[in-house]
């Protein structure tokens, strides 16, 4: 029997009926009849405050210059960032893994999501001197699996190296690597669904079956293996000179062979 684990489920979606919604709930019900244990953030159903600003950081003199990283980095070393913000942190430190499901929208997430990134990542929580270096396996979210699960409406062929919309690794990057690596979680090659606007039964069936088969290999799968900073990179974050796996460009680059 599998070992039962920690997993935590950001939905981001306003549409209870829509494809999105599905697969997050079938995640959330695959998951704890295979023995785990599951927790739930609903974006748009906790009406998640989107933005940052000076009311995430209740100490803040508003006769001051609000720095925002700054601002951040006291309140969570002082205990004193908002209630909202502190229960994902919670959420956050008690998972084993981090499942996203969203929608692709404008090549990233909806900014809901994005705001969830802006205000629970926070300085001195997950990045930060005072906590770990970046792309590092010293932080807090050190070691905790994460998978992108995503549903686009374009066909698939359009996601490629001569797609007019780029290739779908280029395109989450800023998730997988900027993201889940810089704060030290391992990234799992996403989950994607495209050409959502054409889901018969027998398709929802085999996408379903398909999540499954990925939801078992949540803590089997090996992870992206993207570069460490201590070994790979110069004092100016750039790569070093032969360490690129030969016949690699771009984002690919950051990626090192298995």
């Amino acid at each position: 029997m599998t070992e039962a684990k920690k997993i935590l489920v950001v939905h981001a979606h306003p549409e209870p009926r829509s494809l999105t919604t599905a697969l997050a709930g079938f995640a959330v019900e695959h998951l704890r009849a295979t023995g785990h244990e599951v927790r739930v953030s609903d974006l748009y159903a906790m009406k998640w405050k989107t933005v940052v600003d000076a009311d995430d950081f209740p100490d803040h003199d508003p006769e001051e210059r609000l720095s925002v990283m700054d601002a951040s980095e006291q309140a969570t070393h002082a205990g004193r960032l908002t209630p909202d913000v502190a229960a994902e942190q919670e959420k956050l430190l008690w998972s084993d893994a981090v499942i996203l499901q969203f929608p692709l929208w404008w090549f990233s997430v909806p900014a809901i999501l994005k705001g969830w990134f802006d205000r629970v990542l926070s300085r001195g929580f997950a990045y930060g001197p005072s906590v770990a270096p970046p792309y590092g396996e010293e932080s807090p979210l050190a070691g905790r699996r994460a998978l992108i699960s995503v549903t686009a409406g374009a066909r698939e062929p359009a996601f490629s190296d001569r797609g007019a919309h780029g290739r779908l690794a280029d395109v989450l990057h800023p998730i997988q690597h900027g993201v889940f690596w810089f704060t030290g979680m391992r990234p799992l090659q996403p989950f994607a669904v495209c050409n959502t606007y054409e889901i018969p039964p027998e398709r929802y069936e085999a996408l379903t079956r398909a999540f499954a088969e990925r939801l078992d290999g949540l803590f089997t799968e090996e992870p992206v293996p993207f570069r460490h900073l201590d070994r790979d990179y110069d004092h100016s974050l750039r790569l070093l000179p032969g360490r690129e796996t030969p016949g690699t460009s771009g984002l690919d680059l950051h990626v090192a062979a298995r």
